[in-house]
């Protein structure tokens, strides 16, 4: 969806000006790819950074970069539990907060080195030039509030891909009470 909408942001349609394969499960698309099939691929990360290592490929853009702020990751809790639990709520928040911290303030081989246990499948190589990339895209925030303007993106996105009947009002969905303590 992110891929088709920004290809429309640039006047490309989808539909009509380029093929786009869906048929391929996620996981093969870059088995897929090097294999012979398109001339592109949309890939998450360890892959992008596979295909380059074994020459069968090059990324030439990033859709985070090109999209904007799209919230890839967010957090749901039941108002009841939120109500009866602020200080678990608080506690969770406070400590991805304090992951973004340590990305803001040390450098791609540091994080790298930090987060290698949890990717037995992928060399510290790698890693480090997935968190380098991921440095000079300005990927990572450096807090965790859920921005009005990122919410909207979202939504865009969900319109344009038709998957959204209904925009949705942002003071009825998020909560950044947690967030912004966290932030401060």
């Amino acid at each position: 969806m992110v891929f088709e909408y920004i290809l429309k942001q640039n006047n490309i349609d989808p539909q009509k000006d380029v093929k786009i394969d869906q048929s391929i499960d996620f996981g093969a698309t870059a088995a897929a790819f090097s294999g012979g099939q398109g001339d592109f691929s949309v890939e998450f990360e360890p892959s992008a950074t596979a295909l380059e290592k074994e020459k069968d490929g090059y990324v030439v853009a990033s859709l985070g970069t090109d999209s904007g702020y799209v919230p890839y990751t967010a957090f749901s809790a039941k108002q009841s539990y939120i109500k009866d639990n602020p200080e678990v709520v608080q506690g969770f928040t406070n400590a991805l907060q304090k992951g973004m911290d340590y990305v803001q303030s040390h450098k791609p081989e540091e994080i790298a080195a930090a987060i290698e246990p949890q990717f037995k499948e992928t060399d510290l190589d790698t890693i480090t030039t997935i968190v380098n990339r991921y440095y000079e895209q300005d990927t990572w925030k450096d807090n965790l509030v859920f921005e009005k303007e990122s919410f909207e993106l979202l939504q865009d996105i969900l319109e344009e891909a038709g998957e959204l009947a209904k925009r949705a009002p942002y003071e009825d969905l998020v909560n950044v009470e947690f967030a912004q303590t966290a932030k401060e």
